[in-house]
């Protein structure tokens, strides 16, 4: 065990700090994982947007996006998605693992936020203290926690993790290693949500 340099974080706080903080001012890259996505909404110039319009800013400035998720979706932030065409057409690459569960933002591959709030208005987002969820979580810039936390996060956007995964049966889209093959003939090997593709779930959606 080795002492590392992280401040802990809670409630709103995460907020503050991970989204307006540092994912609205990457430079770079942003990588996401969360298990659960729903639109959700941020401040920005004394108004509030979606994320997904903070987003497609960056996208805009040539800011690699990746969004790493277990769960399709909410219908909001789907019909949000496919208003945004940048985005639609690869500016956020989106890709779902039913195995995910674990929650990150890294920022510029130097910056890292570890915790329980996924991505959503209660968790990440801008609501009120009063309705958001407890949450925690800790944000740090330790070079063996981001390397660590980064080889994670590959391994399972490559599909390193697709082949001897014992869930392939009920993952909706194997990734696979090379974005080849898949659970169904001709299937894509990352998860697309604009207009040309849809995820199905077996069970009853929710919104």
């Amino acid at each position: 065990m080795r002492s590392i340099q992280a401040e802990l974080l809670d409630g709103g706080a995460l907020y503050r700090e991970v989204v307006l903080g540092k994912l609205a001012h990457a430079r770079e890259s942003v990588w996401i994982s969360t298990a659960n996505v729903k639109a959700m909404y941020v401040e920005q110039a004394g108004r509030f947007v979606p994320l997904l319009e903070v987003l497609d800013a960056l996208a805009a400035r040539g800011v690699a996006l990746r969004l790493l998720h277990a769960e399709l979706p909410s219908r909001p932030f789907r019909a949000e998605f496919d208003k945004r065409s940048r985005l639609v057409k690869g500016g956020l690459e989106l890709k779902v693992c039913p195995r995910v569960h674990f929650k990150t933002v890294l920022v510029d591959g130097a910056w890292a936020y570890l915790g329980s709030a996924n991505l959503t208005g209660a968790g990440l987002g801008a609501k009120g203290e009063d309705v958001r969820n407890f949450e925690m979580g800790f944000v740090t810039e330790d070079f063996d926690v981001i390397d660590r936390v980064t080889a994670l996060y590959e391994s399972v956007w490559s599909g390193a993790e697709c082949r001897g995964c014992r869930l392939r049966s009920v993952c909706p889209d194997p990734i696979l290693s090379g974005g080849t093959g898949s659970a169904k003939k001709g299937t894509p090997g990352g998860i697309r949500l604009g207009q040309t593709r849809r995820l199905s779930r077996r069970r009853t959606e929710k919104p």
